[in-house]
């Protein structure tokens, strides 16, 4: 009669291991890149956008007039779409896949919002002007 109650103890535990194992992927897995980026030794604040399925993550970014950004794209999704973006009035940029690629832009004095899309402009994101 002690052996069942080993066994289901030992069962119990292991359930809860791989729950706990479980958890933890899907934490790191779904989490976004921060809007708010971090700022270098230059001043200037680089912010990671993931070009994957569903678009941009983060897909609004705050900004403020005048700041310098480096946006720092990565594309995870395969397909025509996301392997192109443009920034602004900027020109088209072509973005390797799983490879960090980087756009610099600076935010009008004067403020307004600024927009990035995709190349077919199926996917977009902005940089929120506060």
């Amino acid at each position: 009669m002690r052996t069942p109650t080993l066994l289901l103890a030992l069962v119990s535990t292991l359930a809860l291991a791989l729950g706990a194992c479980d958890k933890g992927d899907k934490k790191s897995a779904g989490k976004a890149p921060d809007p708010q980026g971090t700022v270098g030794a230059d001043g200037v604040r680089r912010v990671a956008v993931q070009a994957g399925k569903g678009g941009y993550k983060p897909d609004k970014i705050p900004g403020k007039p005048g700041e310098k950004l480096i946006l720092v794209f990565t594309r995870t999704a395969e397909g025509e779409c996301l392997s192109q973006i443009k920034v602004g009035d900027g020109k088209v940029h072509d973005l390797p896949m799983n490879t960090p690629y980087e756009i610099e832009v600076t935010i009008p004095p004067a403020g307004g919002d600024v927009r990035f899309a995709c190349g077919m402009d199926m996917y977009s994101g902005t940089i929120v002007v506060n």
